[in-house]
């Protein structure tokens, strides 16, 4: 069996969305990963950290997509906007852990993020205590 590529012939192309970056709040990725705080000591640019906000321009994602995996279950996008003091604190409850959740990283932080690197928002859709209404609004 012999298999030919034809490299000249071109059938389609490849949308860059779909090579975007993935980010979520399992181990450290977000909280002392992406995001330090305004206050760290870590530099930062908005709580995310510079040397971050640094290799991500370089990679020039066309997409950042959060939350991501479990998390976006239980997610609603509403408790990560307006002031992080004012933010609702619950559990997350992914993977068994039961951690308080300040949502200090929430959806304002997430594009304030993709701003700062230039790349889309993609915000999951939380499929298990979310509805369409909530997605849509």
């Amino acid at each position: 069996m012999v298999i030919q590529i034809n490299t000249e012939d071109i059938i389609g192309r490849i949308r860059p969305e779909l090579h975007g970056q993935f980010i979520e709040f399992l181990g450290s990725c977000i909280d002392g990963g992406i995001w330090v705080g305004e206050d760290s000591p870590i530099p930062n640019m908005r709580g995310i950290r510079l040397d971050v906000l640094d290799a991500l321009k370089r990679l020039q994602p066309p997409l950042l997509r959060w939350p991501g995996g479990c998390y976006a279950d239980r997610y609603h996008w509403r408790d990560g906007i307006g002031p992080r003091d004012q933010r609702p604190i619950t559990f997350n409850e992914n993977f068994g852990t039961y951690e308080l959740d300040r949502h200090q990283f929430g959806t304002d932080e997430f594009l304030s993020l993709c701003e700062q690197v230039g790349a889309q928002p993609w915000i999951s859709a939380n499929m298990l205590t979310g509805t369409p209404r909530e997605m849509a609004e």
